[in-house]
């Protein structure tokens, strides 16, 4: 009998040590370098805010974060790679809002809704709609009116096919009825480029890399994207206020983890992001960026992440914007 009890004692010890081990691995976690992977080039908005956040994360645990650059097909690329990491919390996924576009744009091996953990978001900033100084435009309605004369003649760039600098071009050429080519670059940092070089005369892209260069007059900024006028550039009009009523398209970013990754860890991701999200040098960053925090809990950011993908197959089916 007392062989019984004891067998019995030993089996519910091991089954509550098991049941603990999430929690112990999430209180010691991380114990190495975490690897963030950032589907773009350096240089463009994304990588700004994922640097900007890492840095933060790396002070509070005292182990390196490492963001890792892997740019192609609109996110895919980066998405794939975090999709097919072990679920330990070591290889995570930053992101913008594209990551749940490209479903409506293309055939994916993974499900951006289900086949990952979502952990937090991160940031929302509204985007400026640029030209090269070159382009005899000093509003939105002289460009849609150039643009009507002189069908096809202008170029306008983006991070890649399927991101919201695409997106937003062809929503512009839908709702204006204008004529423009698409040039997609493999992150904003390398369209920013090809706009000063006048291989592109028109971008769409994040305040966060845009503004020294209007302030410098490399570029000229015509209007903001959001739904009010941006505190950094007062004088920019919106969209709307330049004649394109309801025309608002918002970058949000977003982390997420590796499908099978344990609630505890996640939690404790989350709450380290927060805590980031709060601090004052994060808090400038993002202000001189013209975005601001957009904390989140995990099943906050679940749920507007498919928010977000039903309102944009809406959008990508009626600009009838694809992938070919």
């Amino acid at each position: 009998m007392k062989n019984r009890v004891g067998l019995f004692g030993a089996i519910c010890a091991s089954l509550c040590a098991l049941g603990s081990v999430p929690t112990v691995h999430a209180q010691s976690y991380p114990t190495r370098a975490v690897r963030v992977i950032v589907p773009f080039a350096p240089g463009g908005g994304t990588d700004f805010i994922a640097r900007v956040v890492t840095q933060k994360l790396s002070e509070s645990w005292r182990q390196p974060v490492i963001v890792d650059n892997r740019p192609g097909g609109t996110t895919i690329v980066g998405a794939e790679i975090v999709a097919r990491a072990p679920p330990d919390g070591y290889t995570l996924l930053v992101t913008p809002i594209p990551f749940s576009i490209v479903p409506s744009l293309a055939k994916l091996s993974y499900d951006p809704l289900k086949d990952f953990e979502h952990i937090a978001l991160f940031n929302t900033a509204p985007l400026i709609f640029i030209v090269n100084p070159n382009v005899p435009a000093k509003s939105v309605r002289d460009l849609v009116a150039l643009a009507k004369v002189k069908p096809g003649a202008l170029n306008f760039g983006s991070a890649g096919i399927g991101t919201l600098p695409h997106i937003e071009g062809e929503l512009l050429k839908a709702r204006a009825q204008i004529d423009m080519n698409h040039v997609p670059y493999r992150g904003g940092g390398l369209a920013l480029t090809g706009l000063l070089g006048g291989q592109i005369q028109v971008l769409f892209t994040t305040v966060t890399q845009m503004l020294p260069n209007v302030r410098e007059g490399r570029v000229r900024g015509l209007a903001i994207a959001g739904a009010a006028r941006s505190k950094l550039a007062p004088d920019l009009p919106t969209m709307a206020e330049s004649g394109l009523d309801q025309f608002v398209v918002t970058s949000i970013t977003v982390i997420v983890a590796p499908p099978g990754t344990p609630i505890d860890i996640r939690r404790r991701l989350n709450q380290a992001v927060v805590a980031a999200l709060a601090s004052a040098e994060v808090q400038r960053a993002l202000s001189t960026s013209g975005g601001e925090a957009r904390p989140s809990s995990p099943e906050d950011t679940a749920s507007w992440l498919a928010g977000e993908q039903q309102r944009w197959a809406r959008i990508i089916e009626a600009t009838k914007v694809s992938v070919d």
